[in-house]
């Protein structure tokens, strides 16, 4: 199995986007004059990017407002959970994940097997992410990062590093630089894969020669298997437990850490128990507070392994949703499938 990356710093910006890639002239280069803009031409190309072509691939950016609002307003800041999970967790997303899984059961089995993470998390996360392929994001995604990069500044930097990845993806793997759409924070393909997670997770599953996570669903299972095994996905372990916990318990400790912190042991001493046995108290677990409209919130507790999908998308809500659908699609899989 070949995990190929094809970079030279000797072809330069031109021979990845060359001008026959781009139409004559830029049709709104809202860009071209930007300060924030410019100075980020000249950053790229004390890198070795040549000029004239990075000038005329950010003259063809475009500010998009639709991008900000949806910036500013996530999902998972502004819903409860009881709202988030009616997105991700209705009967249809999960029929389509059992048959996903069954169209693709051999390419999912391989990646499960060789990267040690569990078929129905990777299932899943396509699942949350783009519903198996059929909503990848009709945003450009140099649209996407040149807002964003330019024009917000809250996150600026990060962004504005996304698009500088974005030129050296273009570059390594051919692709055009007008034609690549996403999500409305510059994400790609099946699993939704930043500039920077394709460069560095995606995999040529299918030994064709090319890391193909946009179009071919072989490359985007194994590269979402791969994600997960490079931030330690812990093959067997459990991922998040439902958890009982005292009348009295001090809110600092609910939902303020993804990351676990306190040992099993310590929680039990706060008073805060798994209601489904884990084992060793050594495991650490971060504590969890879900809230719905019109029943009481539900706590559970969450593992390494459920700190390992945060690192997808840095949420609690996002990670519950990718568990509880990955559950259900298991479930119903292993029924169907006997």
């Amino acid at each position: 199995m070949k995990f190929s990356v094809r970079s030279s710093l000797r072809g330069l910006i031109a021979s990845a986007f060359a001008f026959a890639l781009l139409p004559a002239a830029a049709a709104d280069p809202n860009y071209a004059e930007h300060p924030e803009a410019k100075a980020f031409v000249d950053r790229m190309v004390a890198e070795g990017f040549e000029r004239k072509s990075l000038e005329a691939l950010i003259a063809e950016a475009e500010r998009k407002e639709s991008i900000l609002t949806a910036i500013a307003r996530p999902a998972e800041k502004r819903l409860n959970w009881g709202e988030y999970r009616q997105i991700f967790l209705g009967q249809s997303r999960i029929d389509q994940g059992v048959a996903f899984w069954n169209e693709h059961r051999d390419t999912v089995g391989r990646a499960s097997r060789h990267f040690g993470v569990a078929p129905e998390v990777i299932v899943a996360i396509i699942g949350v992410e783009t519903r198996y392929g059929r909503n990848a994001g009709s945003y450009r995604v140099i649209d996407a990062l040149a807002t964003l990069a330019f024009d917000y500044p809250p996150r600026s930097k990060f962004f504005g590093g996304q698009l500088r990845e974005l030129l050296y993806l273009l570059r390594e793997e051919k692709l055009s630089p007008l034609s690549l759409t996403g999500s409305y924070a510059g994400a790609m393909g099946y699993g939704q894969f930043i500039p920077s997670s394709y460069r560095n997770y995606a995999v040529d599953f299918d030994d064709d020669g090319v890391r193909d996570i946009l179009s071919n669903p072989v490359d985007a299972i194994g590269s979402v298997a791969n994600y997960f095994a490079r931030h330690h996905w812990q093959e067997g372990q459990p991922v998040a437990v439902p958890a009982q916990v005292p009348a009295d318990l001090d809110d600092d400790r609910v939902s303020t850490k993804l990351k676990p912190e306190l040992t099993l042991e310590q929680w039990k001493a706060l008073g805060v128990t798994p209601r489904t046995p884990l084992g060793a108290d050594e495991q650490k677990a971060t504590l969890m507070k879900l809230e719905f409209d019109d029943r009481p919130a539900e706590y559970w507790l969450g593992l390494e392994n459920f700190y390992v999908i945060t690192r997808y998308n840095r949420s609690h809500l996002y990670a519950m949703a990718v568990y509880q659908l990955s559950e259900a699609i298991r479930e119903q899989w292993q029924r169907e499938n006997g």
